[in-house]
């Protein structure tokens, strides 16, 4: 007897995004040296590891990238975006509202630098898809969808 196929469902990548922010300036680091967005500030963030929790991965993402220990209960989640690019992809945000440590290029590998920046006033080499949650969440949003025609 073969199998009925009932539907297709979808198999996102998950990536996590972690604000550092202190008053209206947030933690960016400038990739360089990487397979997406060289040039481009971006987030701490990264890929979802299977057997991962989106908290997890941006306490690790925390570490990995600016050098700081956030405990997951100090994550408050921003927003939500279903992105779409080559790929399908979840990103999360999370604001940590305490971390310890202060922030700096943990990566120099794949970082030129970390740096600070207004929200309000992100430089033009923001990573796009980054720059557009970041502007849905300021507007009050806490779901976005990006690059749907």
């Amino acid at each position: 007897m073969s199998e009925t196929k009932l539907f297709d469902t979808a198999t996102p990548y998950i990536a996590c995004f972690v604000l550092l922010r202190r008053g209206d300036k947030a933690a960016f680091v400038l990739r360089e040296n990487t397979s997406y967005m060289s040039g481009y500030y971006g987030l701490p963030a990264g890929k979802v590891e299977v057997n991962e929790s989106f908290t997890t991965g941006c306490v690790r993402e925390g570490k990995e990238e600016a050098g700081v220990e956030i405990d997951a209960v100090d994550l408050v989640h921003m927003i939500t975006v279903h992105r779409h690019d080559d790929t399908d992809w979840v990103d999360i945000y999370f604001e940590a509202k305490h971390w310890l440590g202060e922030p700096y290029n943990a990566e120099p590998e794949v970082h030129a630098e970390l740096k600070w920046f207004d929200l309000h006033d992100l430089p033009k080499n923001t990573v796009p898809p980054q720059r557009a949650a970041l502007e849905a969440f300021l507007a009050g949003k806490v779901y976005d969808e990006y690059g749907w025609n």
